[in-house]
């Protein structure tokens, strides 16, 4: 089977806080210059993070792999890499076919254009004629239903319709390799069916796919073997249900009672959630029992005044899957932030979760996310007699519960 992508020993480095942005004089040029000669190794190691290190893997002609791994890991950077958005400090990276990307909202858009214009403007850049696209254009329209804004440039469309018609346009102009990241997750959960669904089309067309998510459902269903990045390095590469595994195995060690966490954070910093804590009323921190109330706090501070903000959270069960969110805009709550400190509760139960490890996401936003922290806390639910039964509830039946009350009301039999 012929070899689709070919990855050697790959490592990418980025200096934290970018390089110098203002001017300066000749002398100061020249003194900064000299201070970089002579400046410890140490040090000057001290202001680089590797993203990627040591990265090895191959991918064949119509294999479905799956790359996961928590926020920050280095999967974006890896897949920024393959799709030569950026180039590699060291190793390389070989594609041996014509490949389509969908990386992050509006990738590859030109804003004054419109979407006719850019689907002809993508499957340029692809490599195909014009009459190749013309030919899949009514399919890439019809997918991405955006058919009355058209002839609308892009800059005009929301999040949801750049990655509507991103998405059919990667997938629709037959590249041989599909390079699709957590994108798809500002879709809605019917675009996001259609999208799984297409790229399985894909797969079985003989073309590659290599697919990042954190919906551990999704990928084990999609992916034919999965891979586990870790701090930038390749931790496992082999089956779904093993890899998955290991994952999860990953979070239960660091999770409940590791506060809170801040990797993958995102939004103007206009505010920034300074201390969360989510506990039972009567359990405590990070531990809460089956049936139990609970409260989430958030600890806020913000550098100026700002009105109209929505605070939201969403839990996530250990397989990935959206469980529910809650937020101030569905209550129609008016939160005013700052400047300063401030706290927030909310009051939650009783909690109909089973016993097992979930993750919550954390956000401040108002028109634009102020501050997004993805897996902010990890807490357990417990087991617990719910029923008051004497029988405890455990994990084996499902992921929620609901309270429930068995009775008979007829018996063919008559009564005694």
């Amino acid at each position: 089977m012929a070899t689709m992508i070919e990855v050697q020993n790959l490592a990418k480095r980025y200096r934290l806080g970018g390089q110098d942005k203002y001017y300066s004089t000749l002398r100061e040029q020249i003194l900064r210059s000299l201070a970089r000669l002579f400046r410890r190794k140490a040090r000057a190691d001290e202001d680089y993070i590797w993203a990627l290190r040591e990265v090895s893997f191959e991918v064949n002609e119509g294999e479905v792999v799956g790359i996961i791994g928590r926020n920050g890991a280095g999967k974006s950077t890896l897949l920024k890499i393959l799709s030569r958005v950026t180039r590699p400090t060291e190793g390389r990276a070989r594609l041996f076919g014509r490949a389509g990307s969908l990386l992050e909202v509006g990738t590859g858009f030109h804003a004054e254009l419109t979407g006719r214009e850019n689907i002809y403007l993508s499957g340029s850049i692809l490599g195909m004629r014009r009459s190749e696209i013309t030919k899949k254009f009514d399919e890439i329209v019809a997918f991405s239903e955006i058919e009355k804004f058209l002839d609308t440039p892009v800059k005009h469309y929301s999040s949801g319709m750049y990655v509507r018609l991103g998405f059919s346009i990667a997938a629709h102009l037959e590249p041989e390799i599909l390079i699709v990241d957590e994108v798809l997750a500002v879709g809605d959960a019917g675009f996001q069916k259609k999208c799984l669904g297409k790229m399985s089309e894909v797969a079985r067309g003989g073309r590659t796919v290599l697919f990042v998510s954190h919906d551990m459902v999704a990928v084990g269903a999609l992916c034919q073997r999965l891979l586990l990045i870790d701090s930038g390095q390749m931790v496992l590469d082999g089956p779904p249900a093993e890899v998955i595994a290991k994952y999860l195995s990953g979070i239960h060690q660091t999770g409940a009672g590791g506060g809170l966490r801040t990797e993958g954070r995102t939004g103007n910093g206009r505010a920034r959630v300074a201390a969360a804590e989510f506990r039972g009323v009567e359990s405590g921190p990070e531990r809460v029992l089956m049936g139990e109330h609970a409260e989430l706090v958030l600890d806020i501070e913000s550098k100026e005044e700002c009105k109209s903000v929505n605070l939201s959270f969403v839990v996530h069960s250990p397989m990935g899957v959206k469980l529910f969110n809650a937020s101030t805009y569905r209550q129609n709550i008016e939160v005013v932030l700052g400047p300063g400190p401030s706290r927030w509760i909310c009051r939650i139960g009783p909690l109909q979760l089973r016993p097992g490890l979930y993750r919550m996401d954390i956000g401040v936003a108002q028109e634009e996310p102020i501050d997004v922290l993805p897996d902010a806390l990890t807490f357990e639910v417990l087991p617990a007699d719910v029923l008051g039964s004497g029988r405890i509830l455990d994990e084996t039946g499902g992921t929620v519960y609901f309270p429930f009350a068995w009775e008979c009301v007829d018996h063919p039999g008559g009564g005694g």
